[in-house]
């Protein structure tokens, strides 16, 4: 993950200030591109620790086509609740809960959670229906059929559903590729990357998907191509950036698929071994919404 320390170093050699949308601000830079050869290792950051199971959970969630943070709040992923709940706090429904208590209400009241934990047609929505159309499987039904097409899309930038999303996508537009030699990549254009707290996971959530698309079709695994647009460091990330650049990377970690099925939504997180995993400490950062 040597790569990914180096565009680190680059957006804070080359990025300006730049306002955002969050009002935290950014040091940010236009356009990069990270390679990632998945036969040489699985590429989950060690120069701190990347919770793996919230990774292999919300990809799964995706793949569902579920749009409810609910069956996150079961499993213990966190990622999502801070959009749902800042919808929740312009509600007339609103008592003043802090962000915990909304979550232990999405947790343990059904209805509550219908109400009030869905995010609106974000990715697992535009990923198995958009407009109608189940891009994912129809993907995999073309990989399979016609290896060599150009044409293995999926977006998730659905211009007529983006007002109604708690968060627009941010990872956008992925394209698959089948080599001659029968070994699956995948390249993903990212138009806003928080290169601190949300590229690790973009990273490992969509090399995991290249790995179950590749089982599920019955191919090897080639690179993961990482293409971004707005790359930006949050300015109150810039110490735990640094902190993070002092540290020495370990050898990436391998997945197994222990369990091969003929749908990919049958595929469940106890199917997923990562092995090997070794990582520098946690480093804390807050999240900008």
């Amino acid at each position: 993950m040597k790569n990914y320390l180096e565009m680190c170093q680059y957006v804070l050699d080359h990025g300006q200030d730049k306002d955002d949308r969050t009002g935290t601000g950014t040091i940010s830079t236009f356009g990069y591109q990270l390679r990632f050869n998945l036969e040489e290792g699985f590429p989950l950051l060690t120069t701190k620790k990347v919770y793996f199971p919230a990774v292999a959970k919300e990809l799964l969630w995706f793949i569902s086509g579920d749009t409810n943070i609910r069956p996150l709040v079961l499993n213990n992923v966190r990622i999502w609740n801070e959009w749902p709940y800042q919808t929740y706090q312009k509600s007339t429904d609103y008592k003043g809960e802090t962000l915990d208590e909304f979550v232990e209400k999405i947790k343990n009241d059904e209805v509550f959670a219908l109400k009030h934990g869905d995010l609106g047609p974000v990715y697992g929505k535009q990923w198995r229906d958009f407009n109608g159309v189940d891009q994912l499987q129809e993907v995999i039904d073309q990989i399979k059929s016609n290896p060599y097409s150009r044409r293995h899309i999926v977006s998730a930038w659905n211009p007529v559903d983006v007002p109604n999303m708690a968060l627009p996508p941010c990872h956008a537009f992925m394209q698959f590729y089948v080599s001659p030699d029968n070994k699956l990549s995948l390249q993903l254009y990212q138009r806003s990357a928080d290169v601190f707290l949300g590229v690790p996971f973009n990273i490992a959530s969509y090399a995991l998907l290249t790995h179950l698309v590749a089982d599920v079709c019955g191919l090897g695994v080639g690179e993961f191509v990482h293409s971004f647009g707005d790359v930006h460091i949050y300015k109150d990330h810039l110490e735990q950036v640094h902190e993070q650049l002092s540290r020495t990377c370990f050898e990436l970690p391998i997945i197994n698929i222990k369990k091969t099925y003929a749908n990919i939504e049958d595929y469940r997180y106890e199917d997923i071994e990562l092995i090997d995993y070794k990582s520098h400490p946690t480093i804390k950062a807050k999240v900008s919404v």
